[in-house]
């Protein structure tokens, strides 16, 4: 009887110990004991995340998908290729569902849009395409609801913007445009706000940036400009804070980046800049 005695008071002790540091600690106590056994804390990096690199040129066009496992950074080339080997295509994506491929040159300019769905890795090509075969447009996505073409080269600069709306993929073609026809053009998105599209080649380089906010597809040009007019440059956005474009050519090679800050759209220039200047580069980021 004493031992039984004993053995409840340590019990109480214990309870009531643990309860004095789970009330100190920055959890509830609910988030322990609420859990079933079997439960883990998620990862950082979905198991199913993935990035793919589409097209291009080495020694010719080609029509190969690389794809880099997250978070191994292991590589597998998709047994899914695109419709015909080509270059300067332009991608977006409707993050954790697919990403698409439009555009670009084959030997003749290209209308077409290859859908690669992520659970299978399967290629697709959807029924809707761009408004006009083109070359060197840009991509840019607003997560779940949407993605954008806009610009390129379709044997003239177009300031056309397409619209793929998810998940149907039926393809709008917005009464907005780009400021003027371009190609060589950037493109990047404030994800559930707004995408930019900067820079480019029409008849001269460009710094002006056009703004599409989500809400209506409604189009704004930003009193804030590029620090100089540029062409084959690259940009990406860390959704809610920033954007970023940077490099590029101004008629010389550039090492320069400019940060448009959300949501004011305000313009600085960082004094980091790329480790070299260099052209015809390309930008993604980790949006938080």
């Amino acid at each position: 009887m004493p031992r039984l005695t004993q053995s409840i008071i340590n019990l109480t002790r214990l309870t009531s110990l643990s309860t004095r540091v789970l009330a100190n600690s920055p959890f509830q106590a609910t988030a322990f004991v609420q859990r079933p056994p079997s439960y883990t804390m998620p990862a950082f990096f979905s198991s199913s995340g993935n990035g793919y690199f589409g097209g291009g040129n080495d020694t010719a066009n080609i029509s190969g998908i690389d794809k880099i496992a997250f978070p191994a950074d292991t590589k597998t080339t998709l047994s899914a290729t695109l419709t015909s080997a080509r270059k300067e295509l332009a991608a977006m994506e409707n993050s954790g569902t697919a990403g698409y491929f439009g555009g670009g040159n084959d030997g003749s300019l290209l209308s077409g849009i290859d859908k690669i769905t992520f659970s299978g890795d399967t290629k697709t090509t959807l029924s809707a395409t761009l408004t006009s075969a083109r070359y060197s447009p840009a991509g840019m996505a607003n997560r779940a609801v949407a993605g954008y073409f806009g610009g390129g080269n379709d044997g003239g600069n177009t300031a056309g913007i397409d619209k793929i709306a998810f998940p149907a993929d039926t393809k709008t073609t917005l009464s907005a445009t780009l400021t003027t026809g371009r190609e060589l053009l950037a493109g990047m998105a404030n994800n559930g706000v707004a995408g930019y599209f900067g820079g480019g080649n029409g008849a001269t380089n460009r710094d002006d940036i056009d703004k599409i906010t989500f809400s209506a597809d409604t189009k704004t040009t930003l009193s804030a400009t590029l620090t100089a007019a540029t062409t084959e440059l690259a940009a990406m956005a860390h959704s809610g804070t920033a954007g970023y474009f940077g490099g590029g050519t101004t008629g010389a090679k550039i090492s320069r980046i400019d940060k448009i800050v959300f949501p004011a759209d305000s313009k600085s220039t960082l004094i980091a800049t790329l480790t070299s200047a260099r052209t015809v580069l390309a930008g993604m980021a980790d949006s938080g």
